[in-house]
C-alpha cells in the first residue's frame, strides 16, 4: 500500500496572448527548427578470402555504381582495409548492410559490411 499520493504532473506553461492598441489579440508564432536526419555510411571491410571480382559485383548491384567506380572502391578496400560504398539514412544503411552480408553468406565469402554515423 502506498503511503504517498502520486505527484501531479507539472502544468504546461501557456504564453499569454499580447494585445495591441486596437484591442485585438496577437499570438506569437514560433518557427520550429528541424535538423536533417543523421546519415550513415556503409563500409565494406577487407579480408584475405573474398575475391575482388565478387566485391566489385556487390558494389555494382547493391550500391548502383558503374564498373569503374566499383573497381576504385574495391581497390580502396583492398589497400586501406575499408571503403565507403554509400551514405544513407539509418534504415536504408541497415538494409544495405543486411543485403550485402546475405549475398556474401550465400556465396560462401566472409565479406564484412558495417554502417557507421557520418561525422559532421
Amino acid at each position: 500500500m502506498a503511503t504517498k499520493l502520486p505527484a501531479k504532473p507539472p502544468e504546461p506553461q501557456i504564453r499569454q496572448p499580447q494585445r495591441d492598441d486596437g484591442g485585438s489579440v496577437v499570438l506569437e508564432r514560433r518557427t520550429q527548427k528541424v535538423k536533417p536526419p543523421q546519415m550513415y555510411q556503409v563500409v565494406l571491410l577487407n579480408d584475405d578470402y573474398t575475391p575482388m571480382e565478387f566485391v566489385v559485383v556487390v558494389i555494382q548491384e547493391y550500391f548502383n555504381k558503374d564498373v569503374e567506380t566499383a573497381t576504385q572502391i574495391m581497390l580502396k578496400i583492398h589497400l586501406d582495409g575499408r571503403g565507403v560504398c554509400g551514405v544513407y539514412s539509418k534504415d536504408v544503411a541497415a538494409t544495405k548492410v543486411d543485403q550485402v552480408l546475405e549475398a556474401a553468406n550465400k556465396a560462401g565469402h566472409p565479406l564484412k559490411c558495417i554502417s557507421e554515423p557520418v561525422e559532421s
